[in-house]
């Protein structure tokens, strides 16, 4: 991978802290791993760097994830939580469909 790959994955907040402020950076293998791991991801879900640094950002920072989920909700891309009261209210409708007059129910 060339230097300018590298400091454009840096910016994007891609590869662990790998240096002081000012020094050249080093690679352990940990670092080389973290950097493959990346590029693993990239190629295995065809995204770009900056899809792959945006998606670190919605799980590490809990307002854009909020913020992500009520677009995927509006969207119709992520289903809407259901409430508690939405889960009383079906169940008291299908308790009164199996209720009603000529409905034979296993309990009559």
């Amino acid at each position: 991978m060339s230097p300018r790959m590298l400091r454009y994955r840096e910016a994007l907040g891609l590869l662990p802290p790998v240096r002081e402020q000012g020094a050249h950076r080093r690679f352990g293998a940990d670092e080389l791993a973290a950097v493959a791991q990346g590029i693993e991801l990239e190629k295995r879900f065809d995204i770009s760097p900056a899809e792959l640094a945006f998606a670190l950002r919605v799980l590490s920072d809990p307002a854009v994830a909020v913020a992500v989920r009520d677009l995927g909700v509006r969207i119709g891309r992520i289903q809407a939580p259901r409430r508690a009261l939405d889960f009383e209210k079906e169940k008291a409708l299908r308790l009164l469909r199996t209720s009603a007059p000529g409905h034979t129910s296993k309990w009559s």
